[in-house]
């Protein structure tokens, strides 16, 4: 990111491959549009350092897409309009937020989508789900080749296989329950594969709608294709009037839960953890714990003691960019998932952090079952409960794979192979479990056996021991 100012200190350009965003340093919005992004010019001038380029597209687009996200819970909410309407502007929003952020880039995203789709149709059910899995994660791993190692970018950050990442769990997500749906019997599935089975293949439109809506096709988080559906149609209220406890909850089920408060307070995480990051991360950068002249003059300790403090300050940039999708899923009226016993609505169907829980944790395994939820519920879904061998390794790698073709991914998600079944050991002969619970901790268990997605997924981990 370049920034310029001119000698008569008027205007401020953010040059970003090319185009120019030019912001009125003095002025009112009603004379002057562009004044508007003067509220953000003290604080590009200050940070304007360490933000990148990306950044700034990501928070003009996920700010615009909350706003966006309030119009189309209120002005196109199922009562009001048809299914049709609302896949097609939550697609059409999609495909104008990627291409602000990503430029032509953007046309992989529906490269992606379109290939696998005309898979799902040749292939038909019995099949589709493995050739989709090949060849989603095949191409995204060969943009991710091709953006590391062959085009040398540099200090280039508009990383587009971050939306293709989201994009491939959705795709082989709806696969495998596609698979479910039509090519397995009941009594073969789960009950979590057979609460998400779908049933039929959905239309073009319905696809790209679920894979590219505005509301995550920046930073996601995925989710099922029957939870999307049942906002798009307007019936996700209808089979969560409940509470946590399995009852019907009469006093709180006439009408449809609000998500304002819920919003109100993730953008409070949001503004706090933007904050923190801001301020604190600069004092703590991660690229001094690999510099050579830190490195010789610092003692061990004093090393090992930085690299924790930097991981520290590091996370709340995830904590914003995570909170804030959530809140934007939210805002439209996606990630209600149920009432908890007093009444209050839940809306966590999407969450993918839980900020308390990830800082106090008290063992590898709480941290992993409350950091990037949604994509460790992929991993178990696709990888964990179906791999026939050695499911906790095969996770790992498929996690590494996924992530990217960096060496350090594949250390430190081989290294979690290890801790995972160190750290499960002593607790496997803690319990001294039956062989019938060994059982069910060998098909529940591992990288992700813990994390929740709804009420019903609650109830039945309650149940388990999982490890």
């Amino acid at each position: 990111m370049v920034l310029q100012e001119n000698s008569d200190g008027n205007n401020v350009c953010i040059n970003y491959h090319g185009f120019a965003y030019c912001f009125a340093k003095a002025g009112t919005f009603l004379n002057n549009p562009k004044a508007c992004y003067c509220i953000f010019q003290a604080f590009y001038r200050r940070n304007c350092t360490e933000l990148h380029e990306l950044l700034v597209n990501f928070v003009v687009c996920q700010l615009f897409a909350l706003l966006t996200a309030v119009w189309f819970r209120l002005y196109l909410h199922p009562s009001k309009t048809s299914t049709f309407v609302r896949h097609f502007v939550a697609t059409l929003l999609g495909f104008y937020f990627a291409l602000f952020c990503f430029g032509w880039y953007a046309l992989h995203f529906v490269f992606q989508s379109g290939i696998t789709y005309t898979i799902m149709i040749l292939a038909g059910a019995e099949h589709m789900h493995k050739y989709c899995f090949v060849v989603a994660l095949g191409y995204l791993s060969l943009c991710q080749v091709t953006r590391v190692y062959i085009f040398d970018y540099g200090m280039y950050s508009a990383d587009f296989t971050g939306p293709m990442m989201i994009i491939t769990q959705k795709i082989t997500s709806l696969a495998f329950e596609i698979h479910d749906g039509l090519a397995r019997k009941d009594e073969q599935l789960t009950p979590s594969q057979r609460r998400l089975a779908v049933r039929r293949m959905p239309s073009l439109l319905e696809y790209f709608s679920y894979n590219c809506n505005f509301m995550g096709i920046l930073v996601g988080p995925t989710s099922s294709y029957k939870d999307y559906i049942a906002f798009i149609e307007g019936t996700a209220y209808h089979s969560k009037y409940s509470e946590t406890n399995g009852k019907e909850n009469g006093k709180y089920k006439q009408s449809e839960p609000s998500p304002k408060m819920e919003v109100i307070h993730k953008l409070a995480v949001c503004a706090i953890s933007l904050l923190v990051y801001l301020t604190v991360s600069k004092s703590f950068s991660v690229e001094r714990n690999v510099d050579d002249a830190f490195i010789a003059s610092t003692p061990f300790y004093t090393r090992v003691i930085y690299l924790y403090l930097s991981m520290l300050t590091t996370r709340p940039k995830y904590y914003f960019a995570w909170t804030l999708a959530d809140a934007i899923n939210n805002a439209a009226g996606f990630g209600f998932n149920g009432y908890n016993k007093d009444g209050t609505p839940r809306w966590d169907l999407v969450s993918n952090i839980r900020i308390a829980n990830i800082e106090f944790a008290t063992s590898f395994k709480t941290f992993l079952d409350n950091w990037n939820i949604q994509t460790a519920l992929w991993l178990k879904r696709v990888c964990y409960e179906r791999c026939p061998y050695n499911p906790t390794a095969a996770t790992f790698l498929l996690s590494a794979i996924w992530h990217g073709v960096y060496p350090g991914y594949y250390l430190t998600f081989l290294t979690g192979i290890v801790m995972t079944k160190t750290a499960r050991a002593p607790r496997q002969i803690r319990d001294k479990p039956t062989e019938n619970s060994l059982h069910q901790e060998h098909l529940q268990g591992g990288l992700v056996g813990n994390n929740s997605h709804s009420a019903t997924d609650n109830n039945s981990n309650q149940k388990r021991k999982a490890t």
